[in-house]
Parts: structure tokens; C-alpha cells; sequence
């Protein structure tokens, strides 16, 4: 082989790999526009999403019927050792007639305590300008035994409940509390 034989070869072999570098670097140059723009696309959606209403008023129920359920559990148990921090907690659930109801109410007298389990829970109204919720419920409450436990012989009764919520600055509490029929199906 001759000089020019090689350098014509070695020539070929240097504009090959050129253009293949070229290819490479426009595929990665396309790769890099595409997620530059998807990132840009997904940022503005965020950024849309953080105050958007609806947002806003799923965050609302959220907190609302994680309360509603805190709040339903504390209302319907009691506690047999200390009948007047029972008391205590009722009035720290409750908000406007409710409240009041309560706090003219009795103490609770000493007996056997119960325990409140809230086995289902949905919102059937949302109001969040007015600051009100209604919550329905199935509540399961069980004999406690004298320490607090649930006592493992007695089967608990359920109870469905429709409470009517305030949103307050303490969260949101219950307002009106009833229990709601059991019909015939």
C-alpha cells in the first residue's frame, strides 16, 4: 500500500467519525431540548396546580373529615377512670350548641367506659366560604374495661351518626350531632 492509499483511508475513517460524532451530538441535542421542555411543561402545571380552587378544597374536605372523624370518636366514647377529663374532651370537640349543651350538661357519672372506633366516614356537604361540613359515620363502640382497654368478651354496637362541622380556629369540631336511622331495606 502506498502513502496516499492510507492517508485517502485514514481520511475516510476521520470523516466517518465525524459524522457519526455529529449524529450523536444532534440526538443528544434533540434529547436535551425534549426534556428541557417537558420540564418547563411540567413546572407551569405545578406552578397552575398550587393555586388552583379545587386544590384548595380537596385540601378543605381532607381536613375536615380526618377531624370530623377524630372529633365523632371523642364525642361517643368515655372513659371510665376519669369521668371528668371525659368531660374535658367532649368540650374540646364540640363547638357552638353543642358545646353549650355540654357544658351544661352533668359530669358524667363513673360506670363503665367505652371505646369509640369510627369505622367509616364520608362528607355529604362542603361548604368552605360558610366554614361548615355534614359528616356521616359508622361508629363501633366497645365495653373498655376498667383500664382503658377494650374488654374482650362483649361484643361492641355500632351506631351511624350525621354530625354537622364549624370550622374554627382550633380546626374543625362538631356542631349538632344525631343519630341517623337504620330503615328497612
Amino acid at each position: 500500500m502506498n502513502r496516499r492509499a492510507v492517508n485517502r483511508r485514514t481520511a475516510h475513517h476521520r470523516t466517518a467519525h465525524r459524522r457519526a460524532l455529529n449524529r450523536r451530538s444532534v440526538v443528544a441535542g434533540g434529547a436535551l431540548a425534549l426534556a428541557l421542555l417537558f420540564c418547563a411543561v411540567a413546572a407551569r402545571d405545578h406552578v397552575r396546580a398550587r393555586g388552583d380552587a379545587s386544590l384548595a378544597h380537596a385540601r378543605a374536605r381532607d381536613a375536615a373529615l380526618a377531624d370530623g372523624r377524630t372529633r365523632l370518636a371523642v364525642l361517643v366514647g368515655t372513659d371510665a377512670r376519669d369521668p371528668g377529663g371525659t368531660r374535658s374532651r367532649w368540650l374540646d370537640a364540640a363547638t357552638g350548641p353543642l358545646h353549650e349543651e355540654l357544658r351544661r350538661a352533668p359530669r358524667p357519672k363513673p360506670g363503665p367506659g367505652t371505646r369509640a372506633t369510627v369505622t367509616a366516614a364520608a362528607l355529604t356537604a362542603l361548604d368552605t366560604r360558610a366554614g361548615t361540613a355534614t359528616l356521616i359515620a359508622t361508629v363501633r363502640v366497645d365495653p373498655a374495661d376498667a383500664g382503658g382497654a377494650r374488654a374482650g368478651a362483649a361484643a361492641g354496637e355500632r351506631k351511624r351518626l350525621e354530625a354537622t362541622l364549624a370550622r374554627t380556629p382550633d380546626g374543625w369540631k362538631v356542631e349538632s350531632l344525631d343519630a341517623v336511622p337504620v330503615g328497612d331495606a
